[in-house]
């Protein structure tokens, strides 16, 4: 009963026409209560991004790499958390757990393609940092607005290249292991594991497409910390170097509250799936969609001096303009 015939494996190996995601197993019960932090960090999200993006838009004096920089994260942030969060509601409020199968391929795509984006971002913004604090007076014609766009661009490019083969990797698989998928969101490997074929390929490129984009960001804002952190212990005074150094508090922050979860999904996955929970993953896994979008803005506006300027100026221009 267990062999099936070669007709049988023809028709089960054809991609599922509709799948479903359960959410987060074992917590089934606890959906609506879950939906609430997530529900609140979402609104966060889109707020405290949508508020920088208007920020550095209409402000003059927020035309400025770095700034441009911080609109290509809270794009970022904007795309990441919105190809997941919504469908996760839709899961713990309404029960819509159905989803297309090159749906379901299409919001792969954009998560891991803008997850990508957010690291190669914090990269960019590193190398920004350093280059702002080792040459000062060079910084104006190093990162131009040109340079800055095309390296915006090389980071999605990036993304995308490395990413599409997932989607192909994953529609040409086989798949007779049901089409229940135990998460909020298609994950690549979540949806390969339901296929009945050889998934090698598939969890080594995975693997591959990791180290290529967070080692070599890690490496680059490694490398480039440590030339910092050179540059300002060098700086004869400690005003200078306290100055120096918080202009990349904000930075800092943002590298944690993105890695974070990155790191402890990508090690547990791999090392820790037989001692932590699957809920535990699938709760992470949607932390580091949730984290950096809601943490960012708020970083950014209470760290960054000119930002806050900027909205002391809006709240308080009306009141000025009366007297």
């Amino acid at each position: 009963m267990l062999w099936l015939t070669l007709d049988q494996c023809q028709l089960l190996s054809q991609s599922p026409s509709t799948l479903i995601l359960n959410g987060i197993p074992g917590l089934e019960d606890m959906h609506i209560w879950i939906s609430f932090p997530f529900c609140s960090m979402y609104v966060m999200a889109m707020a405290g991004n949508c508020g920088l993006l208007y920020l550095i838009h209409h402000e003059d004096s927020l035309h400025r790499p770095m700034y441009y920089l911080l609109a290509m994260l809270s794009l970022t942030d904007l795309v990441m958390c919105s190809s997941a969060i919504p469908k996760a509601l839709g899961i713990f409020w309404f029960h819509l757990t159905e989803i297309g199968f090159d749906e379901c391929l299409v919001q792969m795509f954009f998560i891991h393609t803008f997850t990508g984006m957010e690291s190669g971002v914090l990269m960019l913004m590193a190398l920004d940092r350093y280059v702002a604090i080792c040459y000062p007076l060079r910084y104006s014609t190093i990162l131009t607005d040109p340079v800055i766009i095309r390296s915006g661009l090389a980071t999605f490019l990036r993304g995308v290249l490395l990413v599409i083969p997932f989607t192909f990797l994953t529609k040409r698989l086989p798949y007779c292991r049901g089409n229940i998928i135990p998460h909020t969101y298609c994950d690549h490997m979540s949806v390969a594991k339901l296929s009945c074929g050889n998934i090698t390929a598939s969890a080594i490129y995975g693997l591959m497409v990791a180290l290529l984009i967070g080692g070599f960001d890690i490496l680059c804002i490694t490398v480039s910390y440590t030339m910092i952190l050179r540059a300002v212990v060098s700086l004869s005074s400690s005003d200078a170097r306290q100055k120096a150094f918080s202009t990349c508090t904000a930075h800092i922050s943002a590298i944690v509250f993105s890695y974070s979860p990155a790191f402890f999904s990508f090690f547990s996955h791999r090392f820790g799936h037989h001692t932590i929970p699957p809920s535990c993953h699938i709760l992470v896994a949607n932390i580091y969609l949730l984290l950096p979008p809601t943490m960012n803005p708020i970083v950014y506006g209470v760290k960054t001096k000119q930002i806050r300027d900027c909205v002391v100026r809006i709240f308080s221009g009306p009141k000025d303009s009366k007297s």
